[in-house]
């Protein structure tokens, strides 16, 4: 009862989804109907993950603070094989929040000379399980979803780095970086008063980057919630659909945002009927492989290392949906 209480009051703020009903419905809206309900939604939205983003980057930027990228390339370089890409993966976690932002994080560490697939156990990881990801997919799918998507999104980096390791792709790299001389200059030890700044500071600049794709995020999921009919979100995304998963996951490739603008799509999109696998495949297809991202990332390495990374990508992310429709019922 008490985990209940959280995830629905706190995590969901389900409170709040009942206010804004109420505050509606004493100017006169319906929210029954397709405006009234949208204008919640989209109200309702805002605010909780808004108020979810502004937590969130301050507790991870705050622990963040401890890991530096020089303090990151000495924990990575202490260990070798399958480890190196399982820390890897983990140390993604609490790094940025988007798939832009981690790119010039993996040049550094690829031009310091950490092996090419730890690296990129890193930089799958990074936007894909970051520690906002795991909270907000409590709010809306549960513990259990939120907990099996985390865990295979590292596997799916560890596996991804561990492959291109194999595959002895060093070649690939952009000439830059393998030529690059790495600075090895120790981070100041930041006092606890400039650790709590640092935070402040991350949740501002995160804020101003991330809130118009929040807007657009929630715009699209009051259309989906309020203005679209089931039948159709069942047709396209649901179980009579065997394509689906590999349908979202197409769609999700060339798009700009992170796990805070997927969200609110992500919820309208299980409240019309959409699998549950189908919707985390979209999610981590625009969150890993946004087509900014990949523009950066083709300026760091060669076409047949980019194709193998998207490859990886696209096939673990399908692999996963599948997983989740099949799994959907036990969960």
């Amino acid at each position: 009862m008490i985990w209940d209480f959280i995830q629905n009051q706190i995590l969901g703020m389900k409170w709040l989804n009942k206010l804004i009903g109420d505050g509606l419905g004493k100017i006169g809206l319906d929210i029954s109907d397709r405006l009234g309900g949208s204008i919640q939604f989209f109200i309702y939205d805002v605010i909780k993950i808004t108020l979810l983003l502004c937590v969130l980057i301050y507790l991870i930027s705050y622990i963040q603070s401890y890991f530096p990228p020089e303090r990151s390339k000495k924990i990575l370089g202490k260990f070798h094989g399958i480890g190196a890409n399982c820390i890897a993966a983990l140390l993604g976690t609490v790094t940025p929040f988007c798939s832009c932002s981690s790119i010039p994080l993996f040049i550094g560490f690829t031009s310091a000379g950490l092996p090419l697939g730890v690296t990129f156990s890193f930089l799958i990881s990074s936007p894909m399980v970051d520690l906002g990801s795991l909270v907000l997919l409590m709010s809306i799918f549960g513990t259990k979803v939120a907990i099996i998507y985390v865990i295979i999104g590292l596997l799916i980096a560890v596996v991804g780095g561990t492959l291109i390791e194999k595959m002895h792709m060093e070649k690939y790299v952009a000439d830059f970086i393998l030529k690059a001389n790495a600075v090895d200059i120790d981070s100041p030890e930041l006092s606890q008063k400039e650790r709590l700044s640092y935070a402040k500071g991350q949740v501002i600049t995160t804020f101003r980057k991330v809130f118009p794709y929040i807007l657009l995020g929630v715009a699209i999921g009051a259309v989906i919630h309020n203005w679209i009919p089931a039948t159709w979100i069942e047709t396209v995304l649901g179980s009579k659909n065997p394509f689906g998963v590999i349908l979202a996951t197409l769609v999700g490739v060339p798009m700009y945002a992170d796990i805070f603008g997927t969200i609110p799509v992500a919820e309208a999109l299980l409240a019309k009927g959409a699998r549950l696998g189908t919707i985390l495949s979209f999610m981590m297809a625009v969150t890993t492989l946004s087509l900014p991202s990949l523009i950066m990332l083709k300026k760091a390495v060669k076409s047949r290392l980019l194709a193998t990374f998207i490859a990886i990508c696209v096939i673990g992310i399908i692999l996963v949906g599948y997983f989740f429709n099949m799994i959907q019922l036990l969960l």
